[in-house]
C-alpha cells in the first residue's frame, strides 16, 4: 500500500478540489494514459488494484508508470463515538485528483492491449476517465466531454 514514510503534519483539513490544475496534465513516459475527467480522492488501494489490473493484462510486458501517489491523510473516528474529544486518527492515504490530471501512463505494447488495460484499470478507480495517447495531448487536456 502507498503511503508517505514521514510527514510534516500528521493530520490535514479536507481542502477543495474546486481549482484547476496546470501540471501533471501530459504523457510524459509513456504512449498511453487515463486522464480523470472530474475531481475525486483516490484511495491507495484502489491505484494498487488499478496497477495490478495493468500488469496483469500485459504479462508483464511493456511498462507502467504511476503519476499520482497518496499524500493526504484521511482521518476518521471510531464508530459509535460522541462528537468532540479531537480529530480522529489517521485511516487512509488519498491522491487528490482533478480534473485533467494524468493519473497511469503505459508504453511498451500494442495500442490494442494498451487500451484493454487502461479500461481494466479504469474500471478500479472511483471517477470518470479517458483513455488518452501522446498524440491526443499535445496541445493539452480538453474538457469536451
Amino acid at each position: 500500500m502507498l503511503m508517505p514514510k514521514r510527514v510534516k503534519h500528521r493530520k490535514q483539513f479536507r481542502g477543495s478540489m474546486a481549482h484547476k490544475i496546470t501540471r501533471g496534465t501530459t504523457i510524459t513516459y509513456g504512449d498511453f494514459g487515463i486522464v480523470a475527467l472530474e475531481p475525486c480522492w483516490i484511495n491507495s488501494n484502489q491505484i494498487e488494484a488499478a496497477r495490478v489490473a495493468m500488469t496483469r493484462f500485459i504479462k508483464r510486458g511493456g511498462q507502467v508508470w504511476i503519476k499520482i501517489f497518496p499524500d493526504k491523510p484521511i482521518t476518521l473516528k471510531p464508530l459509535g463515538t460522541r462528537m468532540g474529544s479531537g480529530k480522529g486518527a489517521v485511516d487512509r492515504w488519498v491522491a487528490v485528483v482533478k480534473p485533467g490530471r494524468v493519473m497511469f501512463e503505459i508504453g511498451g505494447v500494442a495500442e490494442a492491449d494498451a487500451r484493454e488495460a487502461l479500461r481494466l484499470a479504469m474500471h478500479k478507480l472511483p471517477c470518470k476517465c479517458k483513455i488518452v495517447s501522446k498524440a491526443d495531448l499535445e496541445g493539452g487536456v480538453s474538457n469536451e466531454n
